[in-house]
């Protein structure tokens, strides 16, 4: 697409959000749209369309933010599109939510601002989105689906887990991207998570899984997941675990259960022989979120380019934490456990200027510590994050 087309877009999407509940409406009446012209796809999703409406929004966002950027656009589209076989959609289905998409936008957008040329811009970019996504549902390489059985299951906090799960056949995936999984007890309902550890041959996978309260699939996932549960996980996405130069330093930045992917590429480096400088940020609210911390606490003492340093925002556990087995906050080849926002201790650190940086957390922590650091001097280009799925 040229300049002015994603212009258009940019500037359609962003009148229709400005609207109260304006991608609420958008998306609830994208997909009642699509299911009166393609009744036979609502049985390839859940009951509850939630979840599944939000997912449509962040997705759409990312995509519209992107229209200049095809380095960075296509190849989240065409890892989309591998993702979306999960629900059984086939190429013939695409015209169907092209149009459905268009129709809701113009809709929404009001006769004012829908112009011809606003009309043939949307075309332009719905005819991109669908045909990178076709292309890469194509990929013969990879299954739409794995199957695999959960090993084991490890409570480490009142609403965190840790589970393992040994797939039928591996999966290849770089350190640093996330997948979807599907339980049994929450059919349709698939939650993208991040492996907290490279691919291997022997097809065991880590999630660090933390419960949302209000959520569908987070409780029972932390709650009520057993050794021996069947697991359906799709195809990786995400580009964390791709360099942009892989002799820049790295200044990496998770809160929470956001640390699993930045985790993992940490493993895959410390197997390499040569590594640029790490710096890694590990946020929580309390002592106890920082519930990883022996793990990283190994990597940094036998690793001399990476640099841990652990930031609470209190230093007291809550009322409800009674665990005594906490990591010590003095744990070897760690920097001093500091208090404070996570962005605004990074930023107080410095401009980052000469760092690739990434962000993994929640959507709300990502979006604070990026504008952070670029109000202290890092430039947004340097700054990288997965959309808000």
């Amino acid at each position: 697409m040229d300049s002015r087309a994603a212009a258009l877009v940019r500037t359609t999407f962003k009148a229709v959000a400005a609207v109260e509940a304006g991608h609420e409406k958008l998306a609830r009446s994208f997909y009642a749209i699509l299911f009166t012209a393609q009744p036979r796809l609502r049985e390839f999703f859940p009951a509850s369309l939630d979840t599944q409406r939000e997912r449509l929004v962040s997705a759409l966002a990312h995509v519209v933010e992107r229209l200049d950027e095809p380095d960075e656009l296509l190849p989240f589209l065409a890892q989309l599109g591998r993702d979306h076989r999960k629900y059984g959609i086939e190429p013939e289905h695409y015209p169907s939510v092209g149009e459905s998409l268009i129709t809701s936008v113009r809709a929404h957008a009001g006769t004012e601002l829908w112009t011809e040329e606003v009309e043939h811009a949307w075309q332009e970019c719905v005819d991109l989105i669908t045909r990178t996504m076709i292309v890469g549902a194509q990929d013969q390489d990879t299954p739409a689906v794995w199957a695999g059985t959960v090993i084991e299951h490890r409570r480490v906090l009142t609403d965190l887990a840790v589970v393992r799960v040994r797939l039928d056949q591996p999966m290849h995936y770089a350190a640093g991207q996330y997948l979807s999984v599907q339980i049994p007890s929450r059919l349709r309902m698939w939650r993208y998570l991040s492996p907290a550890v490279p691919s291997n041959p022997e097809g065991e996978i880590e999630f660090h899984v933390r419960g949302r309260t209000g959520g569908w699939v987070s409780p029972a996932l932390v709650g009520h997941t057993d050794v021996g549960d069947r697991w359906l996980l799709s195809a990786p996405m995400g580009g964390l675990g791709v360099p942009r130069n892989p002799r820049h330093k790295l200044l990496m930045i998770g809160c929470g259960t956001g640390i699993a992917p930045l985790r993992a590429q940490l493993v895959a480096m410390s197997r390499r022989r040569s590594n640029p400088r790490v710096h890694l940020f590990v946020g929580g609210h309390h002592p106890c979120d920082l519930y990883d911390l022996e793990t990283l606490s190994q990597l940094a003492a036998a690793n001399k380019w990476l640099t841990v340093t652990p930031i609470v925002e209190s230093d007291e556990n809550p009322w409800w934490h009674f665990d005594s087995g906490e990591p010590s906050a003095d744990l070897p080849g760690l920097d001093p456990r500091r208090t404070g926002r996570i962005g605004a201790v990074v930023a107080g650190y410095g401009p980052w200027a000469d760092r690739d940086v990434q962000i993994a957390g929640s959507p709300s922590m990502v979006q604070t510590t990026k504008f952070r650091l670029m109000a202290a001097g890092t430039p947004v280009t340097n700054i990288r994050h997965d959309p808000y799925l």
